[in-house]
């Protein structure tokens, strides 16, 4: 458990800075070269580095492996599922959470507005 929650906690602190947000939305339509990503937020190649670093580390891409005609220069970007997937099952824990506060929440307002009625 403590190894789920502290990739949560990872997946969360990546996901934090609006730059690396948006490297994943463009990943979500299709993998990338690192010079395209860089190219489309106008940052220098060093600073999408630090982000794509960043995100590979705490491990929500990873490089698309090359073939063997492929220039190592080159580095192409994919997502990462699972850890999307471990973010999505927390936030449905959260929301189940909600909805039941909010389901009891309701249950007492309609019990108290019936008592008041009497």
């Amino acid at each position: 458990m403590a190894s789920a929650a502290r990739n949560l906690d990872d997946t969360l602190a990546a996901l934090a800075e609006p730059t690396r947000r948006r490297v994943v939305d463009l990943l979500r339509e299709r993998p990338r070269r690192a010079g395209e990503l860089a190219d489309a937020f106008r940052v220098s190649a060093p600073a999408m580095s630090r982000h794509l670093r960043v995100l590979r580390t705490r491990g929500l891409v990873e490089e698309e492996p090359g073939g063997p005609d492929a220039d190592a220069r080159v580095r192409v970007y994919r997502l990462r599922a699972e850890p999307f997937r471990e973010l999505q099952s927390w936030l449905a824990q959260v929301e189940s959470f909600w909805s039941e506060q909010l389901g009891a929440f309701k249950a007492h307002a309609e019990r108290s507005r019936k008592a008041r009625r009497r």
